[in-house]
């Protein structure tokens, strides 16, 4: 029986082209790292990660970035979307309210990945 959702993967010709934005620019945690592949999270058991990862079959910049998005979530929206645009990262939509308790922010990783924050309004 399938029980939960165990991560997502984000492959690129150089795992190097994209660690630096979300190890630091983002300050997701390393869970495990090896040579051209990399985990980012929460630590504990049964969490979610996000592999990053050298793949043989990808070249270049993502042609079609709006296929999949990851996620993160922030407690405050306004001060991560400063920072990063601060940084030079691009925004494709700032932080908007999306119906009750939850506001989201668009961003690109360098590939041209498409990467959201979420913050959810305390219930």
């Amino acid at each position: 029986m399938i029980k939960n959702f165990a991560g997502a993967s984000i492959w690129s010709e150089d795992l190097n082209n994209l660690l630096p934005f979300y190890r630091d620019l983002l300050g997701i945690r390393v869970a495990m790292e090896s040579p051209g592949y990399v985990m980012l999270g929460p630590e504990g058991e049964n969490v979610a990660l996000l592999s990053l990862a050298t793949h043989s079959d990808v070249h270049g910049r993502n042609m079609d970035p709006a296929r999949h998005m990851v996620a993160f979530t922030t407690d405050d929206i306004q001060a991560d979307w400063q920072r990063l645009k601060a940084a030079g990262v691009e925004f494709v939509q700032e932080p908007t309210p999306q119906g009750e308790g939850l506001t989201l922010a668009t961003m690109k990783d360098p590939e041209g990945n498409l990467v959201q924050l979420f913050q959810f309004k305390p219930a």
